[in-house]
């Protein structure tokens, strides 16, 4: 493998090699080897320029490291993760990481809903109708027969667009899938509730959750940020996390709630690891998501194998050492004009 020359692999590659569905059971794997200590996340890290951000996450797992970087600028962006061959640190690969961390983001929490939603479970509700929303219902339909979705946005149109989008994007799925206008109605009956906003101040009570349901949190991910109230950590059964340094540092939800104790939260990955799933007499269960490195290169390994076996990918030259030149070089005498000084 370590022999194999680096790889490009653009966005329309990496959407013809893997499916959001695909990336579940692959996130899964990852996670569970984390639990086993055969892989390992690096903290996030930012930069703030402004109103821009530089960020910088990655893994370890199995035959590779990699890191997924990008600016999230007002003009845009352009992620892409690195992987190198873990024995000898070689390029491996570069992977255009637009699809890759919708999949990610998505995946993730299909893989949270298969752990701790009922198995039963038939009614979706959505809050956020960004540019993660599509994926997290994906992700859900992936693992749940879901047969109603409900959409909330504080803005009616934004809702009733998305809303006709999810008919759309799904048509085999025979969906219902309605607006409502207010979290709570949203919320009333549904089985799943998956937010994914960029709200600064919490909108979901405990008293709008049914009971038996499973809460996806993953918008808030930074301090200034807050989706749910704290009354709803006194019904959860269970409480999972992706990542728990990132939610102990950037979670103001979680920091509210637990502050220096962390023993009721969990890890995804050791739950998985323990083979333990949604207790039958659960009241609620709360998965807050954070994003992590391991997450991205367990799918750029999936790709890169998936890659490799059809052989996709443009090869790219092997990096060369080259030796650094200290000072510029003197100019040859007969290389002077006449009129430059000796």
């Amino acid at each position: 493998m370590t022999n194999a020359e680096p790889v490009w692999i653009t966005e329309n590659q990496v959407t013809s090699l893997l499916t959001l569905a695909e990336a579940i059971p692959a996130l899964s794997a990852g996670l569970r080897l984390q639990a086993q200590g055969k892989a390992a996340s690096m903290p996030k890290t930012m930069l703030q320029f402004g109103p821009n951000n530089l960020h910088a996450l990655g893994a370890r797992l199995g035959d590779y490291v990699g890191t997924k970087t990008w600016t999230h600028t007002e003009g845009g962006t352009c992620p892409l993760l690195l992987l190198w061959n873990a024995a000898d640190g070689q390029l491996a690969a570069v992977i255009e990481a637009f699809a890759l961390g919708n999949m990610r983001t998505g995946g993730t929490t299909g893989v949270a809903t298969d752990w701790l939603a009922r198995e039963d479970a038939q009614v979706l509700a959505m809050a956020g109708t960004g540019k993660q929303a599509l994926s997290q219902i994906a992700a859900v339909l992936a693992v749940r027969d879901i047969r109603d979705v409900r959409v909330y946005s504080p803005t009616a149109a934004s809702r009733e667009a998305f809303a006709a989008r999810i008919a759309a994007a799904f048509p085999e799925r025979g969906l219902r899938v309605s607006a409502s206008a207010s979290m709570a109605a949203a919320c009333d009956g549904a089985d799943v509730v998956t937010l994914a906003t960029r709200a600064r101040e919490p909108f979901v009570a405990a008293g709008m959750l049914a009971r038996g349901a499973h809460l996806n949190a993953i918008g808030a991910i930074a301090p200034d940020r807050e989706e749910f109230q704290q009354d709803v950590f006194d019904r959860t059964a269970v409480v999972a996390v992706d990542d728990l340094s990132s939610v102990q540092r950037l979670s103001r939800e979680f920091r509210t709630r637990y502050g220096d104790d962390w023993q009721a939260v969990q890890t995804l990955s050791q739950r998985i690891q323990d083979d333990v799933r949604r207790p039958a007499d659960a009241d609620l269960t709360l998965f807050k998501a954070m994003g992590m490195g391991l997450s991205d290169v367990a799918l750029g390994t999936e790709i890169l194998r998936r890659a490799r076996k059809q052989g996709i990918g443009r090869a790219i030259p092997k990096p060369l050492k080259s030796e650094p030149r200290f000072f510029p070089a003197p100019i040859p005498d007969a290389c002077l004009s006449p009129f430059d000084p000796a």
